[in-house]
């Protein structure tokens, strides 16, 4: 399979084009290729959709964004989680969504029998996308990673090249719209009698019908089947986020353009480290001698483990930061923190002879008293930690 080419170079536009400069480079594209006029050829109707692709990413400055950063296969929602690449809606688009969406860019009439959607045109169908899972661990997140997944989808029909049709003859124009793709009814409305122009409800816009379907897919231009797709998923993505791979969802019917495969992000639960933003939460418990002499213990990273010093006289509730060993900012801003907060462990029960050597410890001066200080609860010491 080709290599899918970059959205700057398929509009031939600079990446610092503005938005009137991607318009009007669009508008060239969409009537240079437009099937219209250039009725059966296969790689101007491919430019066309591949067109109609890049300015549905490359005029909407929250996809643009997404795809400077990650290209193709990256674009994750940087900006919250939801949507990637929407293409052009639900269960298909056509020419008429495209140009009434867009409707500034080619004002009324497009040459060659095509209208804007007052007008009807020639429809191309669109595949309907695919919402998958990732399971991803701390680790992953952390480094970025690679997932091959196997989507069980529809796929065009290797037989008739996802026409449809059995041959190149096997068509024949359309008797309810005459191959113009579109009809006119008038109405009598209000205001007296309305023209309008529509779709054609027998042949969907094409101008005209097969005569003798393929054996393989009777005639829909797509089977059940599988592909591998391979997906890059950068650093610090977040549970929830959506990451959208353009194309790579359900084949359209008869040749139209693929949909959308959505992975949506999902975090595995880590038993000792809990994520909060970029940073990250161990709760970490010492023993009453560790905390009023000092110590060394271990801690868990994202990686593995460390050893952190604990300071003698070291109270509960107390806050130790690892700078910069959290996950990384997915919009690459820096990195966050492991926060390690303190807990010390009190024995439920104690022998006869550790209850007499704590009753000694307790006669002596310096245990005879209770601090001073400001009592804090964890999420009162959390806030004098960043203050």
């Amino acid at each position: 399979m080709a290599e899918k080419r970059d959205y700057y170079e398929v509009l031939g536009v600079e990446k610092n084009a503005n938005a009137d400069e991607i318009k009007k480079a669009y508008r060239k594209a969409a009537i240079k290729y437009h099937p219209d006029k250039n009725p059966g050829d296969k790689e101007a109707e491919e430019k066309f959709k591949e067109a109609a692709e890049a300015y549905d990413v490359l005029s909407n400055p929250e996809k643009r964004a997404r795809y400077d950063q990650f290209g193709h296969a990256g674009m994750s929602g940087a900006a919250g989680g939801a949507g990637g690449f929407g293409g052009f809606g639900g269960g298909g688009f056509s020419m008429e969504d495209i140009f009434s969406q867009f409707g500034d860019i080619f004002g009324g009439h497009f040459g060659g029998g095509f209208r804007t959607s007052s007008g009807g045109g020639r429809r191309v169908s669109r595949g309907s996308d695919i919402r998958v899972k990732v399971k991803l661990t701390l680790s992953e997140i952390a480094n970025g990673t690679v997932k091959k997944l196997k989507i069980n989808k529809t796929i065009a029909c290797s037989k008739c090249g996802g026409t449809g049709a059995k041959d190149k003859d096997s068509y024949s124009t359309c008797t309810t719209c005459n191959g113009s793709g579109y009809v006119t009814r008038v109405e009598n409305t209000f205001f007296g009698r309305m023209q309008t122009q529509g779709t054609c409800p027998t042949c969907g816009g094409t101008g005209k019908v097969i005569t003798t379907p393929c054996d393989e897919c009777k005639g829909e231009g797509v089977v059940r089947g599988s592909e591998v797709v391979e997906i890059r998923i950068p650093a610090g993505v977040g549970d929830g986020m959506a990451l959208t791979v353009t194309g790579k969802g359900n084949a359209a019917r008869h040749g139209g353009v693929n949909g959308d495969l959505q992975v949506v992000i999902e975090e595995e639960h880590n038993p000792e480290l809990v994520r909060d933003g970029n940073d990250l939460i161990h709760n970490l418990t010492i023993t009453i001698p560790t905390a009023l002499l000092g110590g060394s213990v271990e801690v868990p990273t994202i990686d593995g483990r460390a050893r952190i010093k604990i300071a003698p006289g070291t109270h509960a509730g107390k806050v130790l930061r690892l700078a910069g060993k959290g996950l990384p900012d997915v919009n690459g801003y820096g990195r966050g923190d492991i926060l390690v907060v303190v807990d010390i462990s009190i024995p439920d029960k104690l022998s006869s002879e550790e209850k007499r050597l704590v009753e000694q410890l307790a006669a002596q001066p310096g245990f005879q008293k209770a601090g001073t200080g400001k009592t804090q609860n964890i999420f009162e010491r959390m806030k004098s930690f960043f203050r």
